[in-house]
């Protein structure tokens, strides 16, 4: 996305959503701001799709031009940062647990959440822009709240927040592409004839499972019976808590290994 600045070189759509903008006092337009702006592009995103979005279609939305519109908002760019910001919504009064790593693991959660409540947002760019905005920021200092008590430097941190949310948002988007593409459905004849090219030769450690249909939701079926590969997304919950248990098993091993000593490393 490209970038307008304020002369102090803040990213435009950064000192938008904090407020810091002046709103235009005059004119036909002046019943709208910023956050009514961001609303109304997240309500045609979530009905419609963000492709529907567009500056003349938010513009509709509120019943002003398109012109009346680039009073507040300069390019479709900053409508789009401002929609990300005012999508990720970070529950007033939320309390976390306060023992590790229950806490983290309810914070990823959160963040999940978003993202499967709106999917579209996995389609817009996480760059260092993304991470000055309000609600970004938020959810980064109620993650850091979940660590206070680690043995970790402040940067360990920050980047254990980015890990878990990646992998949080990771999970979410094949589930989309999942519920997209639905269950492959495949009889035990085609099973056969996969196993004479995945062979135990070239995939020792796959052949067997591919052979069984172990990857398959129903490897038991009759003979001649279509086999279907998963395609309902809580077929990822195992690997979304599996995921989650070994980032912070290895945190753990982390510090313990630094509270042990140079002996224990070496």
């Amino acid at each position: 996305m490209g970038e307008d600045t304020t002369e102090g070189g803040l990213p435009r759509a950064v000192a938008a959503a904090w407020g810091l903008l002046q709103t235009p006092q005059r004119g036909p337009a002046r019943g709208l701001d910023h956050q009514r702006i961001a609303e109304a592009g997240v309500a045609i995103a979530d009905r419609d799709g963000l492709a529907a979005v567009t500056m003349a279609s938010v513009a509709r939305e509120l019943g002003f031009t398109t012109m009346s519109l680039y009073r507040y908002v300069s390019s479709k760019d900053e409508l789009l940062r401002l929609m990300q910001n005012e999508a990720v919504q970070i529950p007033a009064g939320l309390d976390l647990p306060a023992t590790w790593p229950e806490g983290i693991k309810a914070w990823a959660e959160v963040v999940r959440r978003s993202y499967r409540a709106r999917p579209w947002l996995l389609d817009l760019p996480r760059d260092q822009t993304a991470v000055l905005m309000p609600n970004t920021l938020r959810a980064a200092e109620l993650g850091l709240a979940t660590m206070a008590g680690l043995d970790l430097e402040e940067g360990e941190k920050i980047g254990v927040i980015l890990l878990i949310s990646q992998h949080a948002m990771s999970l979410v988007e094949l589930e989309r592409s999942l519920a997209v593409e639905g269950g492959l459905s495949m009889t035990p004849e085609g099973l056969e004839q996969l196993g004479t090219v995945v062979t135990a030769e070239e995939f020792p450690h796959l052949a067997a499972l591919i052979s069984s249909g172990g990857f398959m939701e129903d490897a038991g079926s009759p003979a001649g019976a279509a086999t279907e590969a998963p395609g309902d997304p809580a077929d990822v919950e195992m690997e979304y808590a599996l995921g989650l248990d070994l980032i912070t098993a290895g945190i753990d091993a982390l510090i313990a290994r630094r509270a042990a000593g140079p002996a224990a490393r070496g």
